[in-house]
């Protein structure tokens, strides 16, 4: 397993209402559906993984994996286990503290769950899209976020074979939050100065009602 980045454990966290709810975008999911008390125990056991916003990890930039092994698959497979127990839709490596260019993703709830590695957007569509966002990370909080309707990404598997993803909507959107997190950029960092400053509002009266 990759090195961790030093952070405080963090507690369970619901997945965050999705992208926008006609949508299903960003990491955190569809609508939240009625969860059995051992689905709800499982979606707890795998948020409490997620960093939440104020870590440090967060603002990281990704480094390129060099190295693709027992070790990296292990992660890779980690990763989509916490990314179903959370009934999400996709998962950066950052989130879970681990400072390497890998991502996973699934916007269809019958399809495999993908591993990004090394991902590359090579080509953006003129079309531009807003729609809301959520994130796994900043539970409870929702902002508009313009993205690219269609995008090429460029990566590599868990064994280190290239391929190219031809997104457009909903997957377009998804890789491109998530590619944003390897980054160090938040949906925040994407949305308007007026509704950041009312979603660190609302992220700060959660807080202080848990």
């Amino acid at each position: 397993m990759a090195s961790e980045a030093d952070a405080t454990e963090q507690s369970p966290i619901e997945p965050a209402r999705s992208a926008c709810d006609d949508a299903q975008a960003a990491d955190a999911g569809p609508v939240e559906p009625q969860l059995s008390a051992e689905e709800r125990r499982r979606r707890d056991d795998a948020m409490a993984h997620v960093r939440r916003l104020g870590d440090p990890v967060l603002k990281t930039r990704a480094l390129p994996v060099s190295r693709f092994d027992a070790e990296l698959r292990r992660q890779v497979d980690w990763m989509r286990d916490l990314m179903e127990g959370a009934v999400g839709v996709g998962l950066a490596a950052t989130q879970v503290g681990i400072v390497e260019r890998v991502l996973v993703y699934r916007t269809e709830p019958e399809s495999p769950i993908v591993a990004v590695i090394n991902p590359e957007i090579e080509w953006r569509g003129e079309e531009l899209e807003t729609a809301e966002e959520g994130c796994l990370s900043i539970p409870g909080v929702h902002v508009d976020v313009e993205r690219n309707v269609h995008v090429r990404v460029g990566a590599v598997d868990e064994t280190g074979t290239p391929f190219t993803i031809e997104a457009s909507g909903l997957e377009a959107r998804v890789l491109q939050h998530e590619i944003d997190h390897l980054d160090g950029v938040l949906m925040l960092d994407r949305t308007t100065r007026e509704q950041k400053r009312e979603a660190m509002r609302t992220w700060r009266e959660r807080h202080a009602a848990e």
